[in-house]
């Protein structure tokens, strides 16, 4: 039996009277390529923020490797937050050799040949970029490392329709295979192709966790098309 590299049990998150993340459980194996999907509020960014140690749970666990989030756990993840998080007055390069610094696991070679790929020039500021293309820096240091677990909170959000598919291809392509990738999106017509399970959150508990193919056999719809019926949206 495949050991689960991601685990929740009877995870519940609440701000207030507000319940983000609600009696949560689920196994996820390794080697998947999976979509977290449900509408605005459903708890996608605070499930992200809890495997990561950003937020402690009300109840319950999360676990990574059969561990609690932890400074060893953040060593396997790479994490793409929905928000820029990186200083303006910064030079991309300054930015690449920082995280070379601190991440055993950062390729700075493939970084600077994912700049050149993506058309970047790493001399230039972050203040001096588009959003899409502050977007694109965060892409290559999150997909610049060697990790287990990579979890990506819109990764095509910000970037022009004709880009996304270049965005994805550079996704796929320096990923680690044997590892785990989770991507939330709301962009999911664009992006289901490379999904080989989804998993569907309601008002922060889980509607729905299958594979594409099965969902497609099951339903007779596509993964986008059952989003929108399910979310009337």
């Amino acid at each position: 039996m495949t050991q689960s590299i991601i685990e929740f049990q009877n995870l519940s998150k609440t701000f207030g009277k507000t319940k983000a993340v609600d009696n949560l459980s689920l196994s996820i194996a390794p080697g998947k390529i999976i979509g977290l999907l449900g509408p605005n509020g459903s708890g996608k960014s605070t499930l992200f923020k809890l495997i990561n140690g950003l937020l402690e749970p009300t109840k319950g666990q999360v676990l990574i490797e059969g561990k609690a989030p932890s400074i060893e756990s953040k060593k396997i993840i790479s994490y793409l937050p929905e928000r820029t998080y990186l200083n303006d007055w910064m030079k991309i390069r300054d930015i690449l050799n920082f995280f070379h610094d601190f991440y055993e696991d950062f390729d700075l070679a493939k970084a600077k040949d994912m700049l050149k790929v993506l058309g970047l020039d790493e001399h230039h500021a972050l203040k001096t970029l588009s959003k899409g293309n502050k977007e694109k820096v965060q892409l290559i240091l999150v997909m610049s490392r060697k990790a287990k677990v990579y979890l990506l909170d819109e990764p095509i959000g910000g970037v022009d329709p004709a880009a996304r598919d270049f965005i994805l291809e550079t996704i796929l392509s320096n990923y680690q295979e044997d590892a785990t990738m989770i991507i939330s999106t709301h962009l999911i017509s664009d992006i289901e192709k490379v999904f080989d399970e989804v998993i569907l959150l309601q008002s922060g508990s889980v509607y729905d966790y299958d594979s594409v193919d099965s969902i497609r056999e099951k339903t007779g719809k596509s993964v986008d098309e059952l989003f929108r019926e399910v979310f009337k949206c």
